[in-house]
């Protein structure tokens, strides 16, 4: 970027020094078609100043038609140029001319036609010719006491002209016109004498402009330089063409110029292309293989130690050194990490396996109560504890035996509480045995969830074993399921088969009271399980069945009821 403002410095420097090369190539062929022009301005000056001395003359001369003639045919011998020489009066009429045999008064008929114009004009004769000869005819007109006499004419042969045009300078292309537009005559009076014209200009428009110099492409598709300069003033001009020049006249290719406008541009984008290779060996592809060690540390690779740079400058090394010396720290840490995880994993396991048995030791002090108590109220008692107990028991299990301790799988552990509680066979007080089915969904939950879902499920079962009774059809069914209803919510369901007269055969309300209005402990537990589960408990009592269902989010938050 330092190096951009020299380029363009260098850029503007150079349009300048080839537009003023231009503006001198324009002044020297401005100046060499001056000169080119010098024989075809004499000779049609000289026809111009001829024409206009026998104009003066006409006035005396007229009156004798021999006198007239005479002057004629002494103008044209004189010259070598003039072909023709003639005087037509005011009226049209052909008074005098010179003697020519080459020459008809038909030829002239053009001539009468136009005498009546008062103004000189040169003009080109290009479709009529006199005596077999094309020529450029000067009109002038002549006046007597102030009065229009006539005009004089005299032609001068094209030839003449493009003889002069030929010799005057060989590395010109060079063409005299007229104002109107119309070409006098060219160095070759050929077919193709417009080729030499330019092709994005007409020769009214240069004629407008009399003096001027530009760049354009001839008619043959060559970029050339063109000149015009006036001959007659106001009527014919001379334009002179060739390739665009140097300095000291040598002809210099078009893309010679564009090359050296545009190689500072070039070499600027060189100096670009070779600082990037530099920066780029020195500095970024450093960079990039320090990114690539990053993102492979960041993927879980560690090994990177050995990890070198290849020929790094020295504060890029100093980079690359601390960038190892991080992994390794941060190595270190992750496998202290790692190693105080597993230590308190392990101490975790232990506890909850430390637990465990404590909770079967006190289950099986409460067996051997029970067998030692008389008491059939006792033993109920002392069975319902020692099922909330096992539930318990059956947590930590799970959580000892458990590969992962952040997370517990809740039908896994519903399903290992439902074993130990209802077994195959078993039957309720009637003696009717009881089918007993799960929907368990695999569904994960947080192990602060585990332990009021397992309790609550405890108790829903207990009590569905304890009052289900044999249906309609003569079978007695218990349903547990825990299923997802959507993304944010489980639903665990318990729904157990009734007895047709169930209510009729128990004379005592205990069950009523338990499981209808919440009176009982059983219901009071299940309804403070469900609040610590930030969930809702519904109750449906049908003639054939007993449904249970708590609804409670997947999310857990912390809850702390209080509970009796």
């Amino acid at each position: 970027m330092a190096i951009l403002p020299l380029g363009l410095i260098s850029v503007y420097q150079t349009y300048n020094v080839l537009d003023e090369r231009r503006a001198l190539s324009g002044l020297a062929l401005l100046e060499q078609t001056q000169q080119a022009a010098a024989g075809g301005r004499e000779i049609i000056g000289a026809a111009i100043s001829s024409a206009e001395t026998l104009a003066a003359l006409m006035p005396v001369v007229q009156r004798s038609d021999g006198t007239c003639r005479q002057v004629m045919d002494r103008l044209v011998d004189a010259s070598n140029l003039s072909v023709f020489a003639g005087f037509v009066d005011g009226d049209g009429v052909l008074v005098c001319a010179s003697t020519d045999d080459r020459t008809t008064p038909g030829e002239t008929s053009s001539i009468l036609s136009d005498s009546n114009r008062l103004t000189r004009k040169v003009e080109m004769r290009s479709l009529e010719f006199l005596g077999g000869v094309a020529t450029v005819t000067v009109s002038v007109p002549a006046f007597d006491g102030g009065r229009f006499a006539g005009t004089v004419w005299i032609a001068v042969p094209v030839t003449a002209l493009n003889t002069a045009l030929t010799t005057a300078a060989p590395e010109l292309d060079l063409a005299l016109f007229q104002d109107q537009g119309e070409i006098v005559a060219t160095e070759s009076f050929a077919e193709d004498r417009r080729s030499v014209l330019p092709e994005n200009r007409t020769l009214e428009e240069l004629a407008a402009r009399e003096r001027d110099t530009f760049r354009d492409t001839n008619r043959k598709g060559e970029i050339r330089d063109f000149a015009v300069v006036p001959i007659v003033e106001g009527r014919v001009f001379a334009m002179g063409s060739w390739p665009p020049q140097h300095l000291g006249g040598l002809v210099m290719p078009i893309y010679e110029e564009a090359m050296a406008l545009y190689f500072p541009l070039l070499m600027w984008i060189i100096t670009i292309g070779v600082a990037y290779i530099g920066v780029h060996r020195l500095v970024i592809r450093h960079v990039r293989r320090l990114r690539t060690w990053m993102h492979l540390y960041a993927s879980g690779r560690g090994d990177l130690e050995n990890a070198r740079l290849d020929n790094a400058p020295e504060e890029l090394e100093v980079v690359a050194e601390s960038f190892r010396a991080m992994t390794r720290r941060l190595s270190e840490l992750d496998r202290h990490r790692e190693e105080d995880l597993q230590e308190k994993r392990v101490l975790l396991r232990e506890i909850h396996h430390r637990v465990k048995n404590n909770l079967q030791l006190i289950s099986s002090m409460m067996n051997m109560q029970m067998r030692a108590t008389n008491s059939p109220e006792a033993k109920r008692l002392l069975h319902r504890v020692r099922d909330r107990v096992m539930a318990l028991s059956a947590i930590h299990r799970y959580l000892y035996l458990a590969r992962k301790l952040s997370r517990v799988r809740a039908d896994e552990l519903l399903d290992e509480i439902i074993q130990q509680l209802v077994v195959v066979g078993t039957v309720d007080e009637l003696g009717h045995r009881i089918n007993v089915t799960t929907e368990l969904e695999p569904i994960e939950i947080s192990p602060d969830q585990s332990v009021p879902l397992s309790l609550l499920a405890t108790e829903a079962a207990t009590n569905a074993v304890k009052h289900c009774g044999a249906s309609g059809d003569g079978t007695a069914w218990l349903n547990i399921a825990l299923t997802a209803p959507d993304d944010a919510t489980l639903c665990l369901s318990v729904v157990n088969s009734r007895a047709p007269n169930y209510e009729a055969a128990h004379d005592d309300a205990a069950q009523q009271e338990e499981r209808s209005d919440g009176s009982g402990l059983g219901s009071r537990l299940i309804q403070s399980f469900a609040e610590q589960l930030n969930g809702t408990l519904e109750t449906e009592t049908l003639p054939n069945r007993y449904e249970l269902h708590v609804v409670f989010p997947r999310a857990w938050h912390d809850y702390s009821p209080d509970t009796d």
